[in-house]
């Protein structure tokens, strides 16, 4: 068990019952009252966000997740097929599992999945992903004046922001926590 100061970001915990990772911490103490912990919280399954304020000797359970490195095969019918790249085991996952993730998976691509107890609860994807413009209406040319930005349509099917001078054809980082254009990959 785990007491409320010793909670950190990042840390996974089980709150009324439900996996949440801790997303922000602060530990207050002002003047001469008791001390108080406000914590952020995002749920791992479902995604939501919460807030709390708890006493500093509250008790939380610890949970430890099994992390492992899966690649990305492909869809079949609503399921999503990964491969475990150490045993070679080939999971299968539900959308509601994926999620919003599935806008930035493509074939072949790496991921994280995390395993409660021997079951899937979440996928975590890198940072960024580099996916391909598959449609964008031509930049005007001359419009350089403020930052202008064009809608796109990617590879996924995801459709983002991108700034004028991007193409079709051309390959974009995009941030998989907000699904913002990033930069243009060169490589």
């Amino acid at each position: 068990m785990l007491k409320a100061t010793d909670l950190r970001k990042g840390k996974v915990i089980k709150i009324d019952g439900k996996l949440v990772r801790i997303t922000d911490f602060q530990h207050i103490t002002p003047g001469n009252w008791r001390g108080i912990v406000q914590i952020k919280y995002k749920d791992i399954i479902t995604g939501t966000g919460s807030q709390k304020r708890i006493r500093p000797e509250d008790k939380f359970e610890d949970v430890y997740l099994d992390q492992r490195k899966m690649q990305y095969l492909y869809k079949q019918g609503d399921k999503y097929v990964f491969m475990d790249m150490e045993t070679y085991e080939q999971p299968e996952l539900i959308e509601d599992v994926v999620g919003d993730a599935s806008n930035y998976l493509k074939e072949n691509d790496e991921c994280t999945i995390l395993f409660y107890e021997g079951s899937v609860v979440s996928l975590e994807l890198p940072p960024n992903v580099t996916l391909t413009i598959e449609y964008t209406e031509p930049g005007v040319k001359g419009d350089t004046v403020q930052n202008v930005t064009k809608p796109a349509k990617l590879e996924t099917g995801l459709e983002i922001k991108v700034p004028n001078h991007i193409n079709i054809g051309d390959r974009v980082k995009v941030d998989t926590r907000t699904g913002d254009f990033v930069e243009r990959d060169n490589s």
